[in-house]
């Protein structure tokens, strides 16, 4: 006579919960990617970069730079600088660009926080905390923290059609900013 316990019974059960959840796994990963590469940090967008120069050219000079090209590539907007400090090597402030989202006319302001910090030889590029403004006809918005409207964006539920062109547009603008600072600070 064979003996039967519970636990040989629960067996195939558990073979099958888990390939439940290894598929899940793979469906939910698949519905996240929106072949937008927009980086994360502490659940903030929050790009990056690090440059080593080939030349050592001074702290100072650097910093000059790097302060000539925020005041060009966000005109107008230099009392947006919130922390200028030439001893230090820091730069902080905020800029603010547009982002054409359909032939209607609609588009989006978006404003990070712009961190630049040099050393000798050395900077290193930060944008993050991104705000953005709908601007549409008829219709009156406040800025708002972006990272609710793409937490929503990944998890295939956009709070408009226009969503994928605005986090299109933020990512190559932010990735033209960080090209267009490494060709003024290696003139």
């Amino acid at each position: 006579m064979e003996h039967v316990t519970e636990s040989n019974n629960l067996l195939p059960m558990r073979k099958l919960l888990t390939f439940l959840i290894v598929a899940a796994s793979f469906v939910s990963n698949a519905q996240n990617d929106t072949g937008i590469p927009i980086p994360m940090k502490n659940g903030i967008i929050f790009y990056e970069k690090e440059y080593l120069l080939d030349h050592a050219i001074s702290k100072g000079q650097l910093y000059e730079k790097a302060y000539a090209w925020f005041i060009k590539t966000f005109d107008g907007v230099e009392n947006n600088i919130k922390i200028a400090d030439k001893k230090n090597g820091r730069l902080i402030g905020e800029g603010a660009f547009r982002i054409d989202v359909n032939e209607n006319g609609n588009y989006y302001w978006l404003k990070p926080v712009i961190e630049i910090s040099v050393k000798d030889g050395a900077y290193s590029f930060q944008s993050y905390n991104y705000y953005e403004k709908p601007i549409e006809k008829g219709i009156t918005n406040d800025y708002s923290k972006i990272e609710y409207r793409w937490w929503d964006f990944r998890k295939g539920k956009p709070w408009s059609s226009e969503d994928k062109k605005l986090f299109e547009g933020l990512d190559q603008t932010t990735l033209s900013l960080m090209a267009s600072l490494e060709k003024d600070m290696t003139k």
